[in-house]
């Protein structure tokens, strides 16, 4: 299951974070990051999913 956490946080940033932690603070941050630019909402989103 961590693969496919970690390969849909690559092609869709939130939508990894989402299925890791769901909406949350977490959550948030990674769509302003992806917004901001979109390696930032992929490091935070791989970073969240092998944090656990």
């Amino acid at each position: 299951m961590d693969v496919v956490r970690i390969l849909s946080s690559i092609i869709l940033p939130p939508l990894g974070v989402f299925l890791q932690v769901g909406i949350g603070l977490h959550f948030s941050l990674n769509i302003l990051l992806t917004l901001l630019g979109y390696v930032p909402g992929i490091i935070h989103a791989v970073w969240v999913v092998l944090r656990k």
